[in-house]
């Protein structure tokens, strides 16, 4: 492949790549994101080879291992174009009735498809869908139609040429007006504008200017931005390149966690490839513009997701972060002016200078434009990835795309934000989501990460769990983060213990305010949020492990205890057998007993409990009934 020098060559070359494809051939698109591929997708796309060589088949069926589909819960997952038959959890020995069946005798297989639990209807189309119908995937759409690892895949959809556009038609300073219109808020966390962040460094007098790429995404259940570059990783760049040729940069980085090793393989030939295309490097279509790009891998650090210990560690030192008397954007990487915007926020780029920044602000709210990718985990019936305009409520995300909470439980909170987010209650469900709506409510956008919990949750046990988080990944550089989260996770443990004391809600206060006030970095500043949103609406809680030794959500191990109801038990040994502690007292015929000097208080036996019998029950805040005596135990004999 010749270097593309011009617009005019670029055009050429895509619709000859466009007029090759018959679109009536049948593809077979195999998610092979990380999720896919940790089910079993490789030995999917091994089978797939194999049956369409076997049936005399290679070249009437092409098949497209892309990246995540997003329905992540599901997978591995298949389509098949151009009829759009989706087929989930397929495994290899389903592949010869697939091939056998619809792409030769165009039948569907019903087991495959996705069974609607509302209607109980076998849906065939992946759009219709409740789980992908509800979304707008203007960003992530792509991933399932594009092999990451061909960037012909990715011109053939119009790829690069939003680069185009604006290198033969646009100024820098037209790109960054653009943006900047667009109200394009950072979705790696903080929400500022993009444009304005631009701005500065553009500005900036300084001649060797930088833009960076933070793909490290450490959140809890977090994993967009990782599914971004695994599966469509030229969107990045060509996003990347945009805002290096507006600002006036030629040289970019992409840091991102070595816990990525798929991102990072893709990433690497996307490179390689826009390179030998002349998407970068020297004279990039012509225009007389250069622009390099390298990889940094992480080393895992939490903290170097914070923008100026980014930057530090990419620079070869600790990553710990510094105070930002001058912002990054003047004085950043190597003290040079350097952009630092998260994967999501670059992929939006080449969509805004190709469809028009009033397009872009036609979708989202006043504050938040444009759609949201958020990783939908926890206690939901549908796991995944789901892009949402800005503005959805929680309430359809939750309900209308997740598929509510499993087993008929009781939806409690969801967390947004990540770590340093905040734990929304079920009576703000209807909260449009926006960076300034989730920011009075207490929490934040965060990178998109949204894990949903049910009635069994203990919100005090929440947030001892995220602060034990933050305290492991700081980087103690800075007393309130280093000492105060010490103090608010032991605080919060022995409250989860049963040995809080009154008063620990007031120092916990006090610990939050002095490192939302002190604390050097955001990490530190953000980090109290755990705590502070789930007392603000769940106070009783910390009150009952507080006063009365009890956790509501029978959760906190110290404070519970499993007892077996006699009136119920029915002598099955069940419980008795899965016991890992022996710590189940009977027998045939005899009520069983949970000795509570043994007794881990795993569960086991509340789970085992056939649910006819229910006879297990917790305990928490009450005293242990007395056991019956042996001579009271004998039950009547079974029929």
């Amino acid at each position: 492949m010749s270097l593309i020098n011009s617009p005019a060559e670029l055009e050429t070359f895509r619709q000859g790549l466009v007029s090759q494809r018959d679109p009536n051939k049948p593809c077979i698109t195999l998610c092979s994101g990380s999720a896919c591929h940790a089910t079993g997708s490789h030995d999917v796309a091994t089978s797939l080879a194999a049956e369409l060589e076997k049936q005399g088949l290679t070249d009437k069926v092409d098949i497209r291992r892309t990246g995540c589909h997003g329905f992540c819960e599901r997978g591995p997952i298949i389509v098949i174009h151009p009829d759009e038959i989706c087929y989930f959890q397929i495994k290899p020995e389903d592949v010869p009735e697939i091939i056998t069946e619809t792409i030769q005798n165009k039948k569907v297989i019903e087991r495959l498809l996705f069974d609607d639990p509302a209607t109980n209807e076998k849906i065939i189309n992946e759009s219709k869908i409740p789980f992908y119908e509800n979304q707008e995937r203007i960003v992530f759409g792509s991933n399932s139609s594009v092999d990451p690892k061909s960037i012909d895949d990715y011109l053939a959809i119009g790829g690069y040429s939003a680069l185009t556009k604006a290198l033969s038609t646009m100024s820098p300073e037209d790109v960054l007006e653009e943006v900047k219109k667009s109200n394009l808020r950072g979705r790696g966390g903080g929400g500022f504008p993009a444009g304005r962040k631009w701005e500065g460094s553009k500005n900036d007098p300084e001649p060797v200017k930088y833009v960076i790429v933070n793909a490290d995404e450490g959140d809890p259940g977090a994993y967009m931005d990782r599914s971004l570059l695994e599966g469509n990783p030229h969107s990045i760049l060509e996003g990347l390149t945009l805002g290096a040729y507006a600002i006036g940069s030629h040289e970019g980085y992409v840091y991102v966690r070595q816990e990525y090793p798929l991102a990072v393989e893709n990433l690497n030939t996307a490179i390689q490839k826009a390179e030998e295309y002349g998407f970068l490097g020297k004279n990039i279509l012509g225009s007389g513009f250069d622009f390099v790009v390298k990889v940094h891998k992480g080393a895992g650090a939490f903290v170097c997701g914070e923008s100026t210990a980014l930057m530090t560690a990419i620079e070869g030192r600790v990553g710990e972060p510094r105070p930002k008397y001058i912002r990054s954007n003047i004085k950043g990487l190597w003290e040079k002016p350097s952009v630092l915007n998260n994967v999501e926020t670059w992929a939006n780029v080449p969509l805004i200078i190709n469809k028009g920044a009033d397009w872009f602000a036609g979708i989202g709210t006043e504050g938040s434009k444009g759609t949201k990718i958020f990783s939908l985990v926890g206690k939901i019936v549908n796991t995944g990835l789901v892009e949402v305009p800005m503005g959805t409520s929680l309430r359809d995300i939750i309900f209308k795309i997740g598929g509510g909470i499993p087993g008929g439980r009781k939806f409690k909170a969801v967390q947004t934000g990540g770590p340093s987010g905040g734990c929304i209650p079920e009576d703000l469900l209807d909260l449009p989501v926006g960076f300034d709506e989730l920011t009075k409510a207490g929490s934040m956008m965060g990178s998109g990460g949204m894990i949903v919990m049910d009635e069994d949750t203990c919100m005090v046990d929440v947030a001892r769990y995220f602060i034990a988080f933050l305290t492991d990944e700081s980087c103690g550089k800075c007393v309130p983060c280093r000492e105060g989260l010490r103090q608010m996770l032991k605080i919060l443990t022995n409250i989860t213990k049963g040995q809080g004391k009154p008063g620990d809600i007031e120092l916990l206060e006090a610990l939050s305010e002095t490192a939302k006030e002190a604390a050097l970095c955001a990490l530190g500043k953000s980090a109290p949020n755990p705590f502070l949103s789930t007392l603000h609406y769940f106070r009783d809680e910390y009150e009952a492990h507080i006063n009365e030794k009890r956790c509501p959500a029978l959760s906190c191990k110290e404070l519970i205890s499993f007892y077996i109801d006699p009136s119920k038990c029915k002598a099955c040994m069940v419980c008795a057998r899965k016991c890992p502690a022996d710590a189940i007292i009977g027998g045939k015929n005899k009520v069983h007993i949970v000795d509570q000097t043994k007794c881990t208080k795993c569960g086991t036996c509340f789970e085992a409990c056939p649910p006819r019998f229910g006879a297990v029950t917790k305990l928490s805040g009450v005293p242990v009934p007395d056991p019956i005596p042996e001579e009271e135990r004998t039950i009547r004999k079974r029929k």
